[in-house]
C-alpha cells in the first residue's frame, strides 16, 4: 500500500519537545522581563508624511533629526521613494507640525508635507487590547473548528502547537528589541493560519490511517502519515520563505518587519506541526475508539 520509506519521525518526539519546552520558557520569560517593543500603533506618538521633489536622503533626515534632539526617531520610505514617513513616540499633540516645520526649513521647496497625525496613548491601548483579544478569539475558533471536523483530542494539540508558534514569534521579537506594530500583528495572525493549515493536512491523513492500518500502532501511523505529506509540507513552506525573503530584503522597511514574524513563524510551525501536534495525540493517547462518532441508543416505542 506504502511504497515510499517511512521515517521514524516520533522517535524524536521527546527531543523536540525538550526543545519546546525550551523555547517557550525563554519566550515567556522574555516577553515578561524585556516585554514587546511596541510601535507607535499600540503606543501613541506622532506621524509626519512628505513628499519630496526628488528620492529623499532617509540618513540626511535622520541626520537632523538626531541633531534636533529626536534620536528614537523612525523614517521610512513610504510607497514611492519620494514618499518619506516619521514616526516618533511622544504625547504632544504638536510634535508632528514641529517635526515638519523642521524638515521643510532645512529641505527649503523641494519637500512638501502630505499630512501630520497625533495617535493618542488611549487610542494605541485600544488597538493593543483588541488585538490581543483578536488572537485568543482566533485560538478559541480554531479549538471549536478542529474539534468539530476531528476529535477534541486533535483540537487541543493543534492549539497548543499553534500557541507555541504565537509565543515563540513573540519572545523574537521581545527579546531582540523589535518594533511590535500591528503589521506584525497580523503577520502573527497569519501565522495562526499558515500553520493551522499544514496541521489540518497531516491531521487528515492520520485520521485517514488509523482507519487502513489497523494492525499498527498509533506511532508508526503518524509516521506514515507524516511521510506522505512531507513532501508537500516542505516545498509549501520553501516557496513561502522564497517570497518572504524577497519581501524582507527588497519591500522596503514598512513591510520588513511582517515578513520577518512570518518567516519565523513558517519555519518554527513546520517544525511544530510535525513534532509537536503529533506528539501530543500519542500523548493524549489517541485511539481508533475515539474517531468513532456517538450514536444514540434507539428506544423501543412499542407497548
Amino acid at each position: 500500500m506504502i511504497n515510499i520509506k517511512t521515517i521514524n519521525f516520533m522517535r524524536l518526539r521527546k527531543v523536540f519537545y525538550a526543545l519546546a519546552a525550551i523555547l517557550m520558557i525563554g519566550s515567556i520569560g522574555s516577553l515578561a522581563i524585556k516585554q514587546l517593543n511596541l510601535g507607535l500603533d499600540f503606543t501613541g506618538g506622532a506621524l509626519v508624511e512628505l513628499n519630496y521633489s526628488e528620492p529623499a536622503d532617509l540618513s540626511a533626515v535622520r541626520s537632523m533629526l538626531h541633531d534636533g534632539g529626536w534620536e528614537d526617531a523612525i523614517v521610512q520610505n513610504f510607497g514611492a521613494s519620494t514618499d518619506v514617513i516619521i514616526r516618533l513616540a511622544s504625547d504632544d499633540p504638536d510634535l508632528g507640525n514641529e517635526i515638519a516645520r523642521l524638515v521643510k526649513a532645512q529641505d527649503g521647496s523641494e519637500v512638501s508635507i502630505k499630512r501630520v497625525e497625533f495617535i493618542g496613548p488611549q487610542v494605541g491601548e485600544e488597538l493593543r487590547d483588541q488585538g490581543g483579544l483578536g488572537m485568543l478569539l482566533a485560538l478559541a475558533g480554531i479549538l471549536v473548528y478542529v474539534g468539530l471536523r476531528f476529535q477534541l483530542k486533535f483540537a487541543v494539540a493543534a492549539v497548543v502547537a499553534l500557541l507555541h508558534d504565537v509565543i515563540f514569534v513573540l519572545g523574537f521579537f521581545s527579546l531582540f528589541g523589535l518594533p511590535f506594530d500591528l503589521t506584525v500583528l497580523a503577520a502573527v495572525l497569519a501565522v495562526i493560519g499558515y500553520s493551522l493549515n499544514d496541521t489540518i493536512v497531516v491531521f487528515d491523513r492520520v485520521r485517514e490511517n488509523l482507519r487502513l492500518m489497523r494492525n499498527s500502532d498509533l506511532e508508526h501511523v503518524i509516521n506514515v502519515s507524516t511521510t506522505q505529506t512531507l513532501a508537500r509540507t516542505l516545498a509549501t513552506s520553501f516557496s513561502t520563505l522564497l517570497v518572504l525573503c524577497a519581501l524582507y530584503w527588497f519591500g522596503g522597511e514598512n513591510i520588513r518587519g511582517f515578513a520577518l514574524a512570518l518567516i519565523i513563524g513558517i519555519v518554527v510551525g513546520t517544525y511544530s506541526s510535525i513534532y509537536v501536534s503529533n506528539g501530543l495525540l500519542v500523548s493524549l493517547k489517541l485511539t481508533r475508539e475515539d474517531l468513532i462518532p456517538t450514536q444514540l441508543e434507539e428506544v423501543d416505542e412499542r407497548p
